[in-house]
């Protein structure tokens, strides 16, 4: 194992995957080494994605996640077919159930377009039925024919198959604990040792902002968790869902709302709901940190968002703790569907970045520093944009090390 890289990659999600295998491609003498706390890859949110390849029309026109999305969403499936990888372009369809939706759904439709998508259109109610039989309760819809399914954790091995026989190296068990800037390298000590390269680029998740305040101290946004919990629809209620529902997302709260999702090896995942995470990685609501929580609570940013959203949030969290509440939102896009139709499924931890301004940043956020890339916040749809993050990620890093 090395100690010393041309460039460090703290984090082997698929963000710092790609990056790794964007520099490696763009520049293959570069020594690249990955740094993962973990004692596998894509243990965090990578692992626990729903799955879903996003098509970017929800995404604000010429935003980084709207660029990234539609170029990544591109460069994905290339990737996939090239290297054999299971995905499939299903289609979605987006349900507005109230004629006050409207207004959103049609800026949603204008946003697609704006952003490049080929083929959506407006579905009356009789047409959704056609797509999928079980939603009865529709108004209005769009059908998104980009929309697709997928095992991110799959790609995730692969780029990380690649970048080991290009010669970089991926580190496990290696929480970085200090960083110090020096003049001509990046120190970094860890629980597996201590490296140097001439940059580093975060990509640590959840922890991105703990990695970015050991050299920031006065880092002006902190990573509030979000967990987001599933069900499973039994085996013989899977027949309600063909491929992918969405709601309407409620414009004031940046979360898609409870859908239905086929996954790409089998079942229904219905969900998910979004309620504060106790702990960074809480995938239980019995998961608590004591310290990360009085962290969060402590965090002025924080404090504002819950003042701002805090019925949106009862409500989430009513939903986390009631089944039968669950299910009542899941019964304004299907009506047949019962408490009993319902099984545990799994559970996800979104890294949302808010400022001090209690403003929940709405993109891809990199800051830089000197000798440092920070990627600060790379939510959804962060997955299905890897490679096109991963380029971008790797030009500014070449022109750092330059």
């Amino acid at each position: 194992m090395s100690s010393k890289f041309d460039i460090l990659i703290i984090g082997a999600g698929i963000v710092g995957l790609a990056a790794a295998y964007r520099l490696l491609e763009k520049k293959p003498s570069l020594k690249i080494g990955v740094l993962e706390k973990e004692k596998e890859i894509a243990a965090h949110q990578t692992g626990h994605n729903s799955g879903v390849m996003h098509s970017g029309i929800y995404y604000k026109p010429r935003s980084l996640k709207a660029i990234n999305c539609v170029n990544g969403y591109s460069q994905l499936i290339s990737f996939c077919r090239q290297h054999d990888i299971q995905f499939e372009i299903c289609g979605k369809i987006i349900v507005a159930v109230k004629q006050e939706q409207l207004p959103v759904l049609d800026r949603i439709f204008e946003r697609g377009n704006q952003n490049g998508l080929k083929g959506l259109r407006k579905v009356s109610p009789q047409e959704i039925k056609e797509i999928e039989p079980h939603v009865t309760t529709a108004v209005q819809g769009i059908f998104v024919p980009q929309a697709g399914i997928i095992d991110y954790k799959t790609v995730a091995e692969k780029l990380a198959d690649i970048i080991r026989q290009k010669g970089g190296e991926i580190i496990f068990g290696a929480k970085a604990e200090k960083i110090a800037l020096k003049e001509n390298e990046v120190a970094v000590q860890t629980t597996a040792g201590d490296f140097t390269a001439s940059l580093l680029i975060n990509c640590a998740g959840l922890y991105s902002d703990t990695v970015a305040r050991l050299i920031q101290p006065s880092l002006a946004m902190r990573i509030i968790p979000f967990r987001g919990e599933y069900y499973k629809l039994k085996k013989e209620k899977e027949h309600l869902v063909r491929n992918l529902i969405y709601p309407v997302p409620d414009p004031n709260f940046p979360f898609l709302g409870v859908h239905f999702t086929r996954m790409i090896h089998g079942g229904i995942e219905a969900g998910p709901n979004a309620v504060l995470a106790f702990r960074k990685e809480g995938y239980k609501n019995t998961d608590i940190h004591l310290g990360e929580f009085m962290e969060t609570l402590a965090w002025r940013g924080f404090r504002k968002i819950a003042f701002k959203y805090w019925r949106t949030e009862l409500g989430e969290l009513h939903r986390s703790f009631s089944k039968t509440a669950f299910t009542k939102a899941l019964r304004e896009l299907i009506p047949e569907i019962k408490p009993d139709d319902l099984e545990a499924g799994g559970s996800g931890v979104r890294a949302q970045a808010v400022d001090r301004d209690g403003n929940l940043v709405d993109d891809f956020l990199i800051l830089e520093n000197k000798r440092v890339l920070n990627v600060c916040n790379a939510p959804s749809p962060a997955a299905t944009s890897c490679l096109s993050v991963g380029e971008h990620i790797a030009g500014k890093a070449i022109k750092s090390f330059s």
